[in-house]
């Protein structure tokens, strides 16, 4: 079962939303965090072989199909026609838009830049949220504030800049992948457990279909190892675990919290760009990733004990 949702009256959200950090709680955010760091270069070298809305499209309406087809067959309800509408517009601001656009953007900026850059979301998240009338304490704003200081940062490196279409790309991303994710908190909720997340999944990759016919892109498989090898992970292990991962989060901390991967993710995948990828990291990049850290260690330091989880 999902957690229920909880919405707080204005000023005491902060602490109505928080939730005990648990083992569950635990391993969510090792998936998020780590598997979602390495799944930028792995787009990266799908890419090499398919296009990149159409790479998305297929990796999760086949993690959608996956996972639906499991919650079935264990005897679960099939979402209503509501819940379908929900996810239709979760799915497509999150997936269609969110994941969409970064792939898109990896065609002209190194992977580990633009995960980089995707620590904006926190900021974003916390001002949608606000639109909401639920406002987080005074630490935990400053600590995205902190986070935001090093994005600005990155944009103004040779990685990013050289790159307005890439850059234009991300920030429409990161725009649709917070609103999606703060309505299907507050508004629009999907289907309870892994139905819910299967049904975003179908309904966001039906949109990336449609995105990808509307660019004209080419669907074929590619023949070679590499591409395939990596659209396998992505559906295993960035689709199926950690997206799942993800939304459960959504449902047991606060939106910030569960956001948390965006401020560890750019020093995964900057890791990993360099060693496996062959990227380049400026000295000014790296800095700006410090800043960045800086944001996830004053977020997790502002939080206080908190209560039980909801059931």
């Amino acid at each position: 079962m999902r957690g229920q949702r909880v919405t707080p009256p204005p000023g005491s959200a902060g602490s109505a939303l928080r939730r005990s950090i648990t083992p569950l709680i635990v391993g969510c955010l090792a998936a998020t965090w780590l598997i979602w760091g390495s799944t930028y270069l792995v787009i990266r070298f799908a890419l090499v072989g398919f296009a990149p809305f159409f790479l998305m499209a297929t990796r999760f309406v086949c993690a959608g199909t996956l996972l639906m087809t499991w919650q079935l067959a264990r005897g679960a309800r099939p979402p209503t026609p509501r819940q379908w509408l929900n996810a239709a517009i979760v799915g497509t601001l999150m997936i269609g838009g969110g994941m969409g656009c970064t792939a898109y953007s990896e065609l002209t900026i190194a992977s580990g830049l633009v995960v980089a850059f995707i620590a904006v979301i926190p900021l974003v998240l916390v001002v949608i949220n606000a639109a909401f009338g639920v406002y987080p304490p005074r630490r935990e704003f400053l600590a995205v504030c902190v986070g935001l200081a090093g994005v600005l940062m990155l944009t103004q490196g040779d990685g990013i800049r050289a790159s307005p279409s890439g850059l234009a790309a991300i920030m429409l991303g990161c725009t649709g992948w917070s609103l999606g994710s703060v309505l299907s908190q507050r508004s629009l909720p999907l289907a309870p457990g892994a139905t819910g997340f299967a049904s975003e999944m179908l309904c966001g990759g039906a949109a990336l279909f449609v995105i990808s016919a509307l660019r004209g892109e080419s669907w074929h498989w590619p023949s070679a190892w590499g591409p395939l090898l990596s659209w396998f992970y992505l559906v295993s292990f960035g689709s199926l675990i950690a997206f799942s991962a993800y939304m459960l989060l959504l449902t047991r901390t606060t939106t910030s919290v569960a956001a948390s991967y965006t401020l560890v993710n750019p020093v995964v995948a900057l890791l990993l760009g360099v060693s496996l990828g062959g990227e380049t990291v400026t000295p000014w990049e790296w800095v700006a990733v410090g800043v960045v850290l800086m944001g996830v260690v004053l977020l997790f330091a502002s939080r206080r004990p908190a209560a039980s989880p909801a059931a």
